[in-house]
């Protein structure tokens, strides 16, 4: 696997954010619990890079989120995708984590979300890039 070059953008205990400078998209690595001022903080500082570097396609991986998020999922998929998709998101891979609480807490974000929005689930990081890479 040839491996990617990736710009540091912010980096919190709860989250990573890069630039993938090779394949145009914006990596964010959530990490360990989460709640909802992470997740909202977060969420904020990826709608901020995203505008900031003109780089609509986002790479959301969850694979290393542990437990229940799922009092920030309302806002998430009512709120924040929305502002997402207004600021000129094109296509977000989210990969699902591993904890089955995470991965509830995710689907029902994806419930709240409007169906015009381009968002597709993946249970590998794989499967996510071979997606964006064709989007």
């Amino acid at each position: 696997m040839k491996v990617s070059r990736n710009e540091l953008l912010y980096r919190e205990s709860y989250i990573v954010i890069e630039h993938n400078l090779e394949d145009e998209w914006i990596y964010v690595n959530w990490r360990g619990y989460v709640n909802y001022d992470t997740v909202t903080a977060g969420c904020e500082k990826i709608l901020f890079y995203m505008d900031a570097k003109q780089c609509f396609r986002i790479l959301n991986d969850n694979t290393n989120v542990e437990g229940i998020w799922s009092g920030a999922s309302r806002w998430v998929g009512e709120n924040w995708m929305p502002r997402m998709k207004q600021a000129g998101m094109a296509c977000f891979a989210w990969v699902y984590s591993p904890s089955t609480l995470s991965r509830l807490s995710t689907d029902k974000s994806l419930r709240y979300m409007e169906k015009d929005v381009q968002v597709e689930t993946f249970d590998d990081i794989e499967a996510a890039r071979d997606w964006l890479k064709l989007n």
